[in-house]
C-alpha cells in the first residue's frame, strides 16, 4: 500500500509538470503568431512623404507608429522566448528512499509539522532544490527559515529559503522551496552627495536578487539635475528591477527602458545605466554599461578599471550596450560611481586618479569605503558639489565551512 502511494505521488509529479510544460509551449506559439501578424503588416506600410505629398506631421506620426510596431514585435517575441525557456528548463527529480523519507517525516512531527510530500530536484546548473509541502499541527510560530535549518541537517546540505516562501508555517497545506546556499555572501555600502543648487539627487540605485544567489546592482544618472533627472533615473532603476525579476533578458529589458525614455516628453529624457550582476555560487560577475562612468574591482591594492565609451539611454532607437565579464575572488570589492564623482577631481584627471585612491585604502567595511571615496572627491573640489555624486561599494567574501 505504501509503495502504491509513493508510486502515485511520483506519477502525479511527472504528469503535472508535463501538462504545464505543454501549455506554456502552446501559449508561446500563440504569442509568436501574434508577433508575426504585426510583421505581416510591414509590407502595407504607408508610402513615405518623399514619394507622396503628405503633411510632415502625418509623416512623423506614421514613422513613430512603425517604430512602435517594431518594438511590439520584439517584446512579444521576448515574452514567447521566456515561456519557452521556462517550459524547457531541465529539472531532474532525485529519488529518495522510503526509510529516509520516514526519518524526515518523523523529525518534522517532533516539532509539530506534518509532511505531505517532499521532492529533491536537481536543476540545470547541477544545484539541488527542495520542494516540501507541510502544515502546522499546533499553533506554534515555526518559520520557513527554521524548517530550512532542520532540512539542512536532515539532508546533509546547506539550504536557504527561496525568496517567495511564506514567513511562517500555517495550519493549511503550504509548499515551501529551498535551494543550496551560495558559496559567497556580500555586504554593500552607499555614499551620496546632492548638487549644491538642488534639493534632490538625479542619481538613483538599487540592489536586488533576481533569483536566490544572484545579486544585481543598478546605478542610473539622470541627465541634468533636480526633479526631472531624478524621475528619469528612478524609472530606469525601477523598470530594470521589474523586468529582470520577471525573467526578461538583459538586452530586451534595456531596449524597453530605452523605448520608454524616448516615448516621454518632447524634451530629451536621457539617463545612464550601470549594471553589475553577480553569481554568488560561482563568483562570476557581469557589467553592462550604457553611457555610465567607470567601475572598478579592487583586489587588495590592485584595481581593475571597467570603462565604456557609449552614449546614455534615450538618444538612439537602438541603445549601444557594452558588456564585460570578470571572475571575483574572496575579499574583492566592486566600486560603481556616477559621473559627478569623476568630475569632482581636479583638471579632468579623475579616471587616472581614482584607481590610486581606491587601491590605497585599507578599509574593509563597504560603507566606510564608499564614504572615504566620496569625502576625498569633495575635498578635491574644495566642497563645491557641482553635480550629484553617488558611490556604491560591494564587498564579496567566501562563506566559511
Amino acid at each position: 500500500m505504501k509503495k502504491q502511494i509513493l508510486g502515485e505521488r511520483e506519477e502525479f509529479n511527472s504528469i503535472l509538470p508535463e501538462y504545464g510544460r505543454r501549455k506554456l509551449l502552446t501559449y508561446a506559439d500563440s504569442i509568436r503568431e501574434l508577433a508575426e501578424s504585426f510583421r505581416e503588416t510591414e509590407n502595407n506600410r504607408e508610402v513615405l512623404p518623399e514619394e507622396v505629398n503628405t503633411d510632415r506631421r502625418d509623416f512623423v506620426w506614421q514613422k513613430r507608429l512603425n517604430e512602435n510596431k517594431d518594438l511590439m514585435i520584439e517584446h512579444l517575441q521576448e515574452m514567447a522566448q521566456i515561456m519557452t525557456q521556462l517550459a524547457e528548463e531541465a529539472r531532474r527529480c532525485v529519488p529518495m528512499g522510503e526509510r529516509r523519507y520516514k526519518q524526515i517525516s518523523h523529525a518534522l512531527r517532533e516539532v509539530d509539522i506534518q509532511l505531505k510530500n517532499l521532492y529533491l530536484i536537481e536543476n540545470e546548473t547541477g544545484r539541488m532544490e527542495v520542494s516540501i509541502t507541510v502544515k502546522n499541527i499546533k499553533k506554534n510560530s515555526l518559520s520557513s527559515e527554521e524548517i530550512g535549518d532542520l532540512l539542512s541537517v536532515l539532508l546533509g546540505m546547506r539550504l536557504v529559503s527561496a525568496q517567495d516562501n511564506p514567513f511562517f508555517v500555517g495550519a493549511d497545506w503550504q509548499t515551501f522551496y529551498y535551494v543550496e546556499e551560495a558559496r559567497y555572501h556580500v555586504l554593500t555600502g552607499v555614499a551620496k552627495a546632492v548638487k549644491e543648487t538642488e534639493k534632490i539627487s538625479g542619481d538613483n540605485y538599487a540592489f536586488f536578487e533576481t533569483q536566490t544567489g544572484n545579486l544585481t546592482a543598478v546605478l542610473s544618472d539622470g541627465m541634468g539635475s533636480g526633479d526631472k533627472a531624478c524621475n528619469d533615473s528612478t524609472m530606469v532603476v525601477e523598470l530594470m528591477q521589474k523586468f529582470l525579476e520577471a525573467g526578461f533578458q538583459m538586452e530586451m529589458a534595456i531596449q524597453m527602458i530605452n523605448s520608454a525614455l524616448m516615448a516621454g516628453e518632447e524634451n530629451a529624457n536621457m539617463s545612464t545605466l550601470d549594471l553589475c550582476s553577480m553569481d554568488l555560487y560561482s563568483g562570476e560577475c557581469h557589467f553592462v554599461k550604457v553611457g555610465s562612468a567607470c567601475s572598478y574591482i579592487k583586489r587588495q591594492h590592485l584595481v581593475d578599471r571597467i570603462s565604456s565609451g557609449n552614449l546614455p539611454l534615450g538618444i538612439f532607437q537602438k541603445p549601444d550596450m557594452e558588456a564585460v565579464g570578470r571572475s571575483l575572488m574572496d575579499g574583492d570589492y566592486i566600486i560603481m560611481i556616477s559621473d559627478g564623482v569623476l568630475d569632482a577631481l581636479s583638471q579632468g584627471i579623475g579616471e587616472d586618479m581614482l584607481p590610486e585612491v581606491i587601491g590605497s585604502t585599507n578599509l574593509e567595511n563597504p560603507g566606510e569605503m564608499a564614504n572615504a571615496i566620496l569625502n576625498f572627491c569633495i575635498h578635491q573640489c574644495r566642497g563645491r558639489i557641482r553635480d550629484d555624486m553617488t558611490v556604491l561599494v560591494i564587498g564579496i567574501w567566501k562563506k566559511e565551512g
